[in-house]
């Protein structure tokens, strides 16, 4: 037996793909969180376990959690989600809207840095494709090291940090691990808010009425997270007052709040639905809504807030809502991705 024999029998397929590499190259890996691989309740369940089950999303004591989460959550919350996901579900392509345009992004990147013959893959923190096998992929490539950049502009233990820790996992199983360098968290960066501003001001362009106020709605957070240290909220805070200012608007024009509440908890505030059934009841008719905490469409920006929260306004007496897509795949998607990537190059080439 061949020495090279030997070590595929100890290492398997990850320890094979590691003899690949071409020293010199530079990768590129997008994570975003993830979705379900389908529609239906057993498919949301098994996502909904594993999201569910990361100690950076529920902090609980597991002995305390686990039991509730496979009881009374695990039963109830499946079919509900699934249903909502039907709602928004790419049906050409038989996937989640999420899997669509984080593809798309990595698919269009590579082609932006095609010249200077960059790789780039895509992979989900929960679900699939799975962070480790983009890794693995990459690694086929020739690639030996690689920028790994969480697909969330404001930092959190919940996106960025889990997100970062799962490629670590998966470097940990690697007996030739590639260099890594993960991109921070970018909530005021002039790009990023510039492209924000843009999708704006397009949007607006394309409606026949004026919104009397446009809502910022960002993922929520338990107040408790944040009273330990994670620096989410003053960074949604920081992405405001840039937008704020870019679009020239107040406060009062432009406020910041909060959806996606789970649990008893307190969550931050203030929330985003009782916000906008406040404006209403106070007898605004037209609002706008902008989810900045995105950088792709997902079950919570289209159904939660174009579905739910539509819904909810126009039954308190609304009258005009309109949603700011995601950056998506747009073109200043892409190359804010690229400007963010090519920092982090930058003397890797």
């Amino acid at each position: 037996m061949s020495f090279i024999d030997a070590r595929n029998i100890r290492t398997g397929n990850r320890g094979t793909a590691a003899e690949t590499v071409r020293p010199g190259t530079a990768g590129v890996l997008l994570v975003n969180l993830g979705t379900p691989d389908g529609t239906d309740t057993a498919s949301v369940r098994r996502y909904l376990t594993e999201f569910l089950s990361d100690r950076r999303v529920i902090e609980a004591n597991p002995l305390i959690w686990q039991p509730i989460l496979r009881g009374i959550v695990l039963v109830t919350r499946p079919r509900k989600s699934a249903a909502n996901y039907k709602r928004i579900w790419n049906t050409e392509r038989n996937e989640s809207p999420l899997r669509t345009y984080t593809r798309a992004q990595a698919e269009l990147l590579e082609a932006r840095l095609a010249g200077d013959a960059i790789p780039v893959e895509w992979g989900m923190r929960y679900g699939s494709p799975s962070t480790a096998s983009a890794i693995d992929r990459l690694i086929a490539r020739g690639c030996d090291r690689i920028v790994l950049l969480p697909l969330y502009p404001q930092y959190s233990a919940t996106t960025t940090a889990t997100a970062n820790d799962q490629a670590f996992r998966a470097l940990m199983r690697l007996r030739r691990q590639p260099a890594i360098r993960t991109v921070p968290s970018f909530p005021d960066d002039p790009d990023y808010i510039q492209a924000l501003a843009a999708s704006v001001r397009k949007r607006l362009s394309e409606l026949d009425w004026i919104p009397e106020v446009l809502i910022a709605s960002f993922h929520g957070l338990p107040v408790e997270y944040v009273q330990r240290g994670d620096p989410y909220v003053t960074e949604c805070a920081r992405t405001m007052n840039a937008l704020r200012e870019e679009l020239r608007m107040t406060p009062q024009e432009l406020p910041l709040t909060f959806q996606s509440r789970f649990g008893p908890t307190r969550w931050l505030g203030p929330y985003t639905e009782p916000k906008v059934l406040k404006l209403a009841a106070h007898g605004v008719k037209r609002i706008a809504v902008i989810t900045p905490g995105f950088m792709a469409d997902c079950i919570e920006t289209l159904d939660e807030i174009g579905n739910e929260l539509r819904e909810a306004f126009e039954h308190a007496g609304g009258e005009h809502f309109a949603t700011i897509p995601c950056l998506n795949d747009s073109a200043d998607a892409i190359a804010l991705l690229e400007r963010l990537v090519r920092r982090e190059l930058a003397g890797w080439r």
